[in-house]
């Protein structure tokens, strides 16, 4: 070993010839020996691009970094204590309804996770100008009325509640019939649905409730399909009269897209006085169908909020000028027409 020559590491062919060619000419034993000394030399200098050798030394286990920490389970937890919770209080009768039947508490928590996946995944409603809607404080949302089943008051109450940042409930003032139907009258009273009327409606406005009318009422949602996008008559204005004696805004809103879910090409009058109801849908699909003929079909929403028209300006009495309640009607009408209008020609496609 005294006249062994050690090569220096400059390059990989060198540190090739330094470590190969003694092992061809020796034995195993100083194949050993030359193995010692290049472990030193590395230890002196090691190869460019490598790693020094301690850096090769394989981790031990204590020095390895600790495994991930399982996935808080807490979360998961405080949803099924309040999920029990929730129960016990609807068993026990220990919750709040108001004055109309309202139950914030199974609205929030039941009813819009009901209705949530349809507004989202099925008509993927597209909201706009929600900036429009007061924080506070009452307001009358008067919106367009389409698609033979009222479907669009639902979607306007979500789009409110989900998409406003104060997360503010909208109380819709539905017909007579709603509410003489079983389960559903049940089911209007917890979301909040009150009778269309004059008395309700101010009384929700007065609490600084925002209050959702659509005038046309059955004329709109039971209109053919060759009218549609065509604003029927909005009655007699009773809707503004009731915001002027309140002072609350009016906003026009504006839905594109609920004409589509069930085309009505024809109305079997006969069948419809029978049943007790304003119209009796024929659609390509119903009755034809059966039950898969009443499925919607996935048209694609767009809601939009249009300015407000405020009423605070004028004085008590302008509540009962006939003249004036004319014109804001007739304001609110054109509005949201226009609107209408306008979000057709941006519409690329009825599904898309």
């Amino acid at each position: 070993m005294a006249d062994a020559k050690v090569i220096p590491f400059d390059d990989d062919r060198s540190r090739g010839a330094a470590v190969q060619r003694p092992a061809r000419r020796r034995g195993a034993g100083s194949r050993r020996k030359e193995s010692s000394l290049v472990r030193e030399v590395r230890e002196v200098q090691p190869l460019p691009g490598r790693a020094s050798a301690q850096d090769d030394v394989p981790v031990t286990r204590e020095e390895q970094p600790p495994p991930e920490a399982p996935q808080d389970q807490g979360g998961i937890e405080r949803r099924i204590a309040g999920g029990l919770s929730f129960l016990r209080r609807r068993l026990t009768g220990d919750y709040d309804v108001d004055d109309f039947g309202y139950d914030e508490e199974l609205t929030d928590q039941v009813l819009m996770s009901l209705l949530r996946p349809v507004y989202e995944k099925y008509f993927r409603v597209e909201v706009k100008g929600i900036e429009n809607i007061p924080a506070e404080g009452g307001a009358l949302i008067v919106a367009n009325h389409s698609g033979t089943l009222p479907l669009d008051g639902l979607m306007m109450q979500v789009a409110v509640h989900d998409n406003h940042p104060a997360g503010r409930h909208l109380r819709l003032l539905a017909a007579d019939l709603v509410f003489m139907l079983p389960v559903v009258n049940e089911l209007a009273r917890k979301l909040g649905h009150t009778l269309a009327c004059a008395e309700d409606a101010e009384r929700l406005l007065g609490q600084g409730e925002l209050v959702g009318v659509m005038p046309e009422g059955f004329k709109g949602i039971g209109k053919p399909f060759s009218e549609r996008y065509k604003l029927q008559r909005f009655g007699r204005g009773g809707f503004v009269s009731t915001a002027l004696r309140r002072g609350a805004p009016i906003i026009p809103c504006s839905i594109v897209g609920a004409e589509e879910i069930y085309p009505m090409i024809g109305n079997a009058k006969t069948l419809a006085r029978l049943l007790g109801f304003p119209y009796f849908p024929l659609t390509p699909t119903f009755p034809w169908l059966g039950p898969l003929g009443a499925i919607p079909l996935p048209t694609k929403w767009t809601i939009q909020f249009g300015e407000p028209i405020h009423t605070d300006g004028y004085p008590p009495e302008a509540a009962e000028d006939p003249m004036l309640m004319f014109n804001l009607t007739d304001q609110v009408r054109e509005q949201i027409q226009h609107t209408l209008y306008k979000l057709l020609v941006q519409r690329r496609s009825v599904f898309f």
